[in-house]
């Protein structure tokens, strides 16, 4: 579904991603951990093309879509992401926020737009909260719109860049069982998390990212449990303990 090849992304004379080779299959859920500052996040950014890669391949579903000319909004009508902040127009209701992209860039009805929507928040367990602003709504319940949001697109691939770390600790657990429906659906998901617990359960592979290269990867309970790299194990006997 994605692959990376060789993908190096500076910024000025900081190297930020050194060559990361990555292949991520249809239905896979892969999960992300490191450092903060160590690549993570500007290794998701680079899969829907937010940050143009420096140099290296960036492929989905075997279409390269890092070559010069590439048509943007084709890429990312097929590449949900959901941000740390939830990005919600604050003047639009939750049905709203939903039915703006749809409506605007696909011509779509606002009647199956709307109807579409109200599945959506039903399926993220916000059946009622259709006209809700978001200043209305919890934290986790604007991180489960945000959601639904970029689930109106019908994307084939969600990234998620650590949707829970702005959320006080009670409503993280709504947000996850939000992506653990997801993920057993069978969406293709990167996710970039500090949620140990959620990296263990639901990620069919855990990859750790530390100076922008890929310092180990492997089956989660493997690598949280016996990693074999020195800077694994200094990472997570201090988010572990």
């Amino acid at each position: 579904m994605v692959e990376m090849r060789d993908v190096h992304k500076s910024f000025g004379d900081v190297h930020v991603l050194n060559g990361v080779d990555l292949t991520v299959d249809r239905g896979e859920v892969l999960v992300i951990i490191g450092p903060s500052g160590g690549g993570k996040s500007t290794l998701l950014r680079c899969v829907n093309l937010l940050e143009p890669v420096t140099s290296g391949q960036v492929l989905l579903e075997g279409d390269e879509i890092s070559r010069p000319g590439v048509d943007l909004d084709q890429v990312r009508r097929r590449i949900g992401m959901v941000f740390q902040q939830f990005n919600l127009f604050p003047h639009l209701s939750a049905v709203d926020n939903l039915t703006l992209a749809p409506r605007k860039l696909l011509g779509t009805p606002r009647a199956e737009a709307e109807e579409r929507a109200h599945t959506l928040l039903a399926r993220v367990g916000l059946a009622g909260k259709e006209k809700n602003y978001p200043r209305q709504l919890s934290g986790g319940q604007q991180q489960r719109v945000a959601i639904a949001r970029a689930l109106m697109m019908d994307p084939h691939v969600m990234l998620f860049d650590e949707v829970t770390s702005a959320l006080d600790p009670e409503l993280v657990s709504e947000v996850l069982d939000v992506m653990r429906d997801l993920a057993r659906s069978g969406m293709t998901m990167l996710c970039v998390t500090h949620e140990m617990g959620f990296a263990r359960e639901l990620g069919d592979r855990l990859v750790f990212v530390d100076g922008g290269v890929i310092a180990e990867q492997g089956p989660p309970a493997e690598l949280l449990d016996d990693p074999n790299n020195d800077r694994t194990r200094q990472f997570l006997r201090k988010v572990l303990r």
